[in-house]
């Protein structure tokens, strides 16, 4: 292995070994907390324009199934303690070091990962660079943003998914960057679903007389998506809207609220969400770097909080016919506490066709 490092905006160097695609990359450098699931994480569109660092140990170890993948591969980085370079997995296709290369992704091991978590939930994300030479010049890494990161990873053309077992409802889902089991959670719930790019105006989706809308994760500033946000604004209250992540955030935005840049973000397995109208608290899956300021939305509900930080994680828009949560019930991989809430989706798509009342 060739050895290279991580050099982050401040200066602080890491060495490493290189494995996947051999090439320079500045990216924002953040940490996720799964003990599992590297495959997909690295195919979670949300993570666009980063390096993400696993800060479990030993990564690699069941090696690549497509299969699994959640969309496209599009981080600047991947960095581990450990690769494992002999995965044993009965589904196994290759491993994660040809992956890498396929994708154009640099990935660096050996590095002290927990030295490196400490850091960042100390300053903060930080920009950071893989190089094979430590740069004189840290100006590209420290001016590095993640811009247009939506538009580069949506859809570019419609896509219709046929409903499991018969056709029950329509559902068109606004591609933000969405991840497949998305599309999977609601077929098996009887739903054919029509994946729409970001941008897609509001009239031409309405046009279609769809049950519900469903609105995606994805990755970047949510406040950068002003034409997205337009629309959600011409939707919300015609037909049941369900947001998810970043849909969760531009929704709010849509009503007037605000988003702000959270410290270090969510990003694992094991975040505790509570529900303020009951006596239960989930563990959910969750990958952002916003959040809702839940006191700048006046037209909703805050339903669900972060047990760790009491950061807005849901609201509810009973006026419109509409929910979102900042967490993933759809996670794959990852706990299946909050599946549900597509049962509630549903429920609302139901009511709806029946005439009943809000």
């Amino acid at each position: 292995m060739k050895k290279a490092y991580l050099v982050l905006a401040d200066g602080q160097t890491f060495e490493g070994f290189r494995f996947g695609a051999a090439c320079d990359s500045v990216g924002e450098l953040v940490f996720t907390t799964g003990m599992c699931g590297y495959i997909e994480t690295l195919t979670d569109p949300s993570y666009y324009g980063q390096i993400i660092m696993q800060t479990y140990p030993l990564i690699g170890n069941y090696g690549i199934m497509e299969e699994d993948f959640e969309g496209r591969c599009t981080p600047r980085g991947y960095v581990v303690r450990e690769l494992c370079a002999g995965p044993s997995n009965f589904r196994l296709q290759y491993d994660l070091d040809a992956f890498l290369k396929a994708q154009g992704v640099p990935g660096l091991c050996g590095v002290d990962t927990r030295h490196l978590t400490r850091i960042i939930r100390e300053h903060g994300v930080m920009n950071a660079v893989i190089c094979d030479e430590i740069p004189a010049d840290l100006t590209p890494v420290k001016t590095y943003g993640v811009t247009e990161a939506v538009a580069s990873v949506t859809c570019t053309a419609p896509a219709v998914y046929p409903a499991e077992g018969g056709e029950k409802f329509k559902v068109s889902l606004l591609d933000y960057g969405a991840k497949r089991n998305i599309v999977r959670s609601l077929q098996s719930r009887g739903c054919t679903v029509t994946v729409l790019p970001a941008e897609t105006p509001a009239e031409e989706i309405l046009a279609a007389h769809p049950d519900g809308i469903m609105l995606s994760n994805g990755p970047g500033d949510p406040a950068e998506n002003t034409v997205a946000i337009a629309q959600i604004a011409k939707i919300l209250g015609k037909v049941p809207l369900f947001g998810i992540c970043l849909g969760h955030q531009l929704t709010a935005l849509a009503v007037g609220g605000k988003t702000y840049k959270l410290k270090y973000g969510h990003r694992g397995v094991n975040q505790p969400v509570r529900d303020t109208q009951g006596p239960r608290t989930f563990i959910t899956s969750q990958n952002h770097g916003y959040a809702v300021d839940a006191a700048t939305v006046q037209c909703g509900v805050q339903r669900y909080v972060n047990a760790n930080d009491q950061t807005c994680e849901g609201i509810d828009y009973p006026e419109c016919d509409a929910f979102t949560v900042q967490f993933h019930p759809e996670a794959c991989s990852g706990p299946k506490d909050t599946s549900f809430l597509f049962d509630r989706f549903i429920t609302l798509m139901e009511t709806k066709q029946k005439g009943g009342a809000r």
